[in-house]
C-alpha cells in the first residue's frame, strides 16, 4: 500500500521532466527601435483613386519609409510599427488608431522599412510623424 503514493510521485516527475524536453521556446515581443522616420508621396499608380477607410472622401497617399535596429542576435518576424502621424494644424491623421502597419521580418542589425498609409484630402502637410516603435516575435506566429 506504501508504493502506490511512490508510484504517482514517480510518473508526475516523469511527466514534468518530459514536458519541459518537449515544450516548444516562449516566443516574447522583441522591441525594435525605429529612426531616420519620413515620408514621400506616393508613385502615380498606388495613388490613383486612393480614398479613406470610409470610402466616400478623397484621399492623398503616401509611402512612410525609416530604418529598423535589430539589437538582438536572432530575425524578429511580423513587426508591428506604432506611431502618431500629424497634420501641419497638429491634428491627429489617424485618430484612434496607433498601430500604422508592420514589418515582415527584420535580420540582426539595421534594415530599411516602408509602408503606406492614406491620409483625408483636406488635411494640410507637411506630416509630424512622431513616437515612433515597433515590436515583433523571435519566431514566426502567423502563417
Amino acid at each position: 500500500m506504501c508504493l502506490k503514493p511512490i508510484k504517482v510521485i514517480f510518473i508526475s516527475c516523469l511527466l514534468g521532466a518530459l514536458l519541459l524536453v518537449l515544450t516548444p521556446p516562449a516566443l516574447a515581443l522583441t522591441q525594435i527601435k525605429l529612426f531616420d522616420i519620413s515620408y514621400q508621396d506616393c508613385p502615380p499608380e498606388l495613388a490613383e483613386g486612393a480614398v479613406i477607410s470610409s470610402g466616400s472622401a478623397a484621399a492623398n497617399c503616401f509611402i512612410v519609409t525609416g530604418k529598423a535596429e535589430n539589437g538582438t542576435y536572432k530575425t524578429v518576424y511580423d513587426a508591428d510599427i506604432f506611431g502618431r502621424i500629424y497634420d501641419a494644424n497638429n491634428d491627429s491623421v489617424l485618430q484612434n488608431r496607433t498601430r500604422l502597419g508592420s514589418i515582415p521580418e527584420i535580420p540582426p542589425g539595421v534594415s530599411d522599412f516602408e509602408f503606406r498609409i492614406s491620409v483625408p484630402a483636406n488635411q494640410p502637410t507637411p506630416l509630424k510623424l512622431k513616437q515612433f516603435k515597433a515590436a515583433g516575435f523571435s519566431g514566426q506566429v502567423r502563417k
